[in-house]
């Protein structure tokens, strides 16, 4: 299952751009695990950089406010969004599975289920740099996301001109498997569907009950 989202207007991309083009970049590898480290290429802010808590935060506002994000990831922790740079000799990052555990601040661990990545730079801006994932390449515009699940290899291609720009972070949701989480979305999104034809009519609401009885046995909170 892979999900675009619009999550940053216009206006928040360009803030978000004058923070990143005066940040602080430094060599991306030394975040990535043993076998990620030997395929990735690229920069990244420190995690604990004022920039970076700073863009942390709108990030997180924007997912709050995102209710297809809600629906196609079921949150229950969200790992802090980073930020990384492919340009120049820094430019790539080759085939590779992410991390099952993710190990962020305070001890806190976070199951990857699911990937996001923030697109921060327009596509005309750079070539190349495409995600490829579940025989797909994106590139998408400034603004948009794309959830896929963490399973899957996934690569950047190698960026030629320009620069790449995004956020990126992980997911660990209320429902573990992938193929529940992707009935839950069909249902969510033929119920919303259904709303906009005919209101809450009674089979709708029965529908509704259905969706939540099926949430409320796969969950875990």
């Amino acid at each position: 299952m892979i999900v675009t989202l619009s999550l940053f207007t216009p206006e928040e991309v360009r803030e978000a751009r004058r923070v990143l083009d005066a940040a602080p970049w430094a060599e991306g590898r030394v975040t990535a695990g043993s076998q990620a480290a030997q395929a990735k290429n690229n920069e990244q802010l420190s995690a604990d950089c004022d920039e970076s808590r700073y863009l942390q935060q709108m990030v997180l506002r924007a997912l709050d406010r995102a209710p297809r994000f809600l629906a196609a990831a079921l949150p229950r922790k969200v790992f802090p969004p980073r930020f990384n740079r492919y340009t120049g000799a820094a430019n790539a990052f080759g085939p590779h599975v992410d991390g099952a555990i993710r190990f962020a601040e305070q001890g806190v661990r976070v199951r990857s289920d699911l990937s996001c990545t923030l697109f921060l730079s327009e596509p005309d801006d750079y070539d190349g740099g495409e995600l490829v994932t579940g025989g797909q390449r994106l590139k998408l515009a400034a603004g948009q996301a794309v959830l896929y699940p963490a399973t899957t290899i996934h690569e950047v291609t190698p960026v030629t001109r320009g620069a790449r720009i995004a956020s990126f972070f992980w997911i660990e949701s209320m429902v573990r498997s992938h193929e529940q989480r992707a009935l839950l979305l069909d249902l969510d999104d033929a119920l919303t569907r259904l709303r906009s034809r005919h209101g809450d009519d009674s089979d709708t609401v029965a529908l509704t009950g259905t969706y939540h009885n099926l949430l409320r046995m796969w969950a875990d909170t």
